[in-house]
Order: structure tokens, then sequence, then C-alpha cells
């Protein structure tokens, strides 16, 4: 079994970027320039390793290796994304790895990326690249190649060197336990589950109960035998639920407009444990978004983009604007899911004036923006 964090130091420690590894500072797959160049990678790094996996660590500073992390990302449905426009798409995951030097909800993303041993090609046209390109790696730089070139096998035996000397021990899986539970969060209420004597899930939140029913908020869940950070979310709430099989994650989003707010189901997440090492990730988009009547919804949509018309003019918000702007984010959510497609632009352009003007409403639009990425993609 794998520690991801000590692979991803491996990978730093050891080797510039090359032929199975890359490095970025962040990836911006919700731009279609960042799409495409996110896939142009996964292409090349598939071509150029057929026999053995290779890798993308996100949250690193190019220059001195220096591991600054990245929003924890939440993405079951990336490989959606990558069948859609690769030909002999590789399998392909992205975990995110805690680091006890990150401030809370950062992490050091991992891409991993596994060749079916044919030649990846672009499917279809994506920004500046043409469909029916080929990319393979070159050193550092993923580089388009003719059609028809062969697949070689070079790096099985370094990566599986890497790979090795992040193997998993009892030490390394009681500290991470240890530091979970008595350190990180130690002001919430924790636990933690065995399976197959071999895995082991902590989970950590605020408690609450409804109608004999058990809900986390602030959530952190972890795999700790590979530190992979299963899920975290300082808005959202979850329902847990195991057996000696299996762990099961229900989240919940809050949404509506203005104080008429409800919980919806959103996605269903289950872990299951093999008695052979292995386990598999499932995961089911369970959301029905909430219906409104059009007309109502227009007037609350154009109120909205005039406060947002207000913020990039530098004009004063009045005291009422001041209170809708905090239910901006549900409001172009709502919007969206209801057939307004030009919510999504208003949603864009508002931002970069948030991240400046409101910290906390600059996260709840991250938060939306994540849900349209997930219901996109499933």
């Amino acid at each position: 079994m794998i520690n991801k964090r000590l692979l991803v130091k491996n990978l730093l420690a050891h080797n510039d970027e090359n032929s199975f590894y890359d490095k970025k500072r962040f990836i911006d797959i919700g731009q279609k320039e960042g799409k495409a160049k996110f896939l142009k990678h996964v292409c090349a790094l598939a071509n150029s390793n057929p026999n053995n996996n290779s890798f993308i660590v996100i949250g690193v500073e190019d220059e001195d290796n220096k591991i600054v992390g990245v929003d924890f990302f939440d993405d079951s449905k990336i490989q959606n994304l990558v069948n859609a426009y690769l030909d002999n798409p590789p399998l392909i995951s992205y975990e995110n790895i805690p680091f006890p030097q990150l401030s809370e909800g950062k992490v050091v993303g991992l891409v991993t990326i596994k060749s079916n041993g044919k030649v990846c090609v672009l499917r279809k046209n994506i920004w500046k690249y043409y469909g029916g390109s080929v990319f393979f790696r070159e050193g550092s730089i993923s580089m388009p190649k003719a059609y028809g070139i062969e697949l070689k096998d070079i790096n099985s035996d370094v990566v599986a060197t890497i790979e090795q000397h992040a193997k998993n021990n009892i030490e390394l899986t009681l500290d991470g336990v240890i530091d979970f539970i008595n350190n990180r969060h130690k002001n919430l209420t924790s636990n933690y589950k065995v399976f197959k004597e071999q895995f082991v899930v902590c989970w950590a939140g605020n408690q609450k109960i409804t109608k004999d029913k058990t809900y986390y908020s602030r959530v952190d869940i972890e795999l700790i035998n590979e530190q992979v950070k299963l899920f975290y979310s300082t808005l959202d709430e979850i329902t847990i639920a195991f057996n000696e099989d299996s762990f099961t994650i229900t989240e919940f989003v809050q949404l509506g407009l203005g104080k008429e707010q409800k919980y919806y189901p959103f996605e269903k997440v289950v872990l299951n444990f093999n008695d052979n090492g292995t386990y598999f990730i499932h995961s089911n988009l369970i959301f029905e978004p909430p219906r409104y009547n059009k007309k109502g919804l227009h007037h609350i949509f154009n109120a909205t983009n005039f406060i947002v018309d207000k913020l990039d003019k530098k004009q004063k918000l009045s005291s009422q604007e001041e209170e809708d702007l905090k239910h901006l984010p549900d409001v172009y959510l709502i919007c969206f899911l209801n057939d307004f497609p030009e919510a999504f632009v208003q949603m864009e352009k508002a931002k970069p004036l948030l991240k400046k003007y409101n910290k906390e409403v600059y996260q709840s639009l991250k938060e939306a923006f994540r849900i349209l990425r997930k219901v996109k993609y499933n």
C-alpha cells in the first residue's frame, strides 16, 4: 500500500520534471485554456509511459519545489472529462494529499495516470489544439508528435523503485491516526474505523443529531494508510455510514433563495474494501436541483447582476445590497440550474470582484462552481 505523501516527497526530492512526472503550481480545468493544457499533459504522460504510472503533482513552486498547496479539489468525475476529449484515454485519479505545514483546507493534488497501452489521441478541438493531435513527453515538455509513433517502455523500473520507497508501514499509520485525532482535530468529534485489518479511515467534524440521524459539518475524512484526504468542507453537511466492508459518505448541499434554505442530497460516495488489500471508490450524483418560477427568478437574477455591476464600478453598496450579496452564489447557481445559461458568465465576472471584496461570499461562490462542475461532468 503506497503512502501518497511519501510518493509526492520522493517525486519532488529525486526527480526533475521528466517523461513520467510533471509538477504544476495549479490547474484550472474550469477554463478552456486550462482544460486543454491539462488534457495535453495527461495525453503526453500516458503515451510516454505505456506500462507504468505517471504523475502530475499540483501545488508546488516550479523553481524551488516549495510545497505551497492548492484548495481541496473534490472531483470524482475527472475521468469523465478525460474520456470526453481523448481516444484511448488512460485511467486517471485525482487525490488530495494533506501536508502538515499547509494551512487548513490546503492540500497537494496528485494526479495518477495509467495508460491502457494504446496511443492516446486528442479526440476533438479544444483551445489551440486540434482533434487528432498526439502528444509525448520530451524531458519536461509535452510535445506534439506524428500519429503512428511507437510506444516505448523506458520508465517502468524507475517508477517501480519510487513507488517501492513510498510503501506504508505500521509506524506511519499509527502516527497518522494520532496526529489526526489529537492534533489536527482536537476540538472536533473524531472517530476512526479499521477495515479488513489493513485500512484505517479517520473522520472529524461538528456533530448534530436531527430526527435520530447524525449529521457532520466542518468535515474532514482521510484514508490514513495512503495519506489521502477523501472529503473536506467547511460549508456542507454529510452523513456517514459503515459496515465491515464499506464506508459511505452522503453529501448534502444547502441551497435556496434568501432565507428559504433547504438541504438537498448531492452525492453518495462508497468505499468498498477487499480482503486482498485493494479498495474501490464508487460515486453517484443524486442531486435533484430545486425548480423555481422563471418570472420571479428573472427579477432576482437582474437585481443580483446590478450588484455585481456596482462592484465592478467600485460603487458603494447599500445595506440591503450588502445583505443580498451574501446570497449571490445561491442565486446564480439556482438560475443556471433553472436554464439561465448566462448565470455562469455572471459567476465568472463576480469571482475576481468577490475575492477582493468579501472572502466569505467568495468561498461560497467557489463551492457553487464545484457543484456545477460535478453536475456537468456527471
